[in-house]
């Protein structure tokens, strides 16, 4: 199951996002491979938090900053 993506730890929720509020943009820290400790703008589906570990299936993407 290693293979099927890379651990990425939250470190900061952002901001909730999407035409319902449904996406929230999380500021994640990668735990392994190539970018290791890296941190990462991307965008999350569901509840999430500060500290949750979430599943990056590509690494190289970074999400768009929010601008309001």
């Amino acid at each position: 199951m290693a293979d099927r993506g890379t651990p990425a730890e939250v470190v900061e929720v952002v901001k909730a996002t999407g035409s319902h509020g449904e996406i929230t943009q999380v500021l994640c820290k990668i735990m392994d491979g190539p970018e290791k400790g890296r941190i990462k703008r991307r965008n999350a589906l569901g509840t999430i938090q500060k500290g949750d570990v979430i599943i990056l299936l590509d690494t190289e993407r970074e999400a768009k900053e929010i601008k309001w």
